[in-house]
């Protein structure tokens, strides 16, 4: 893959992240007893929404270019994103198990992502 389709892959997978957030935040914000206005009209949730409608069609753009066997690959990332930007913009726990499996995700993606592929 170029690297402006490496760098457009790993966009893609750091904006799912960011949506993983701001889902959290959406269901943070809905009130214990919530009813369908306050799902309609959740921003978090709208906000989370659009980002992954925008994602997904830069995704699709993605496939285009790429096969989807060296591209799906970088979605693993988000296995450590996701509890990385949890950890930084939520406060929430970080383990050193989570660290090491998002090691050998990293280490997965790498090994998938280069090299010869047929």
């Amino acid at each position: 893959m170029s690297f402006t389709l490496s760098a457009l892959t790993l966009l893609c997978v750091v904006c799912i992240s960011v949506g993983q957030l701001l889902f959290k935040q959406a269901a943070n914000a809905l009130p214990p007893q919530a009813q369908l206005v306050d799902w309609l009209f959740n921003g978090w949730l709208i906000a989370s929404l659009c980002l992954y409608a925008l994602t997904t069609l830069g995704w699709v753009w993605i496939l285009r270019h790429a096969p989807l066997h060296i591209a799906y690959p970088f979605m693993g990332l988000a296995f450590l994103l996701v509890p990385l930007l949890a950890r930084a913009l939520l406060g929430e726990p970080l383990t050193w198990q989570t660290l090491v499996g998002g090691a050998l995700i990293l280490a997965g993606v790498t090994l998938a992502s280069t090299g010869t592929h047929t």
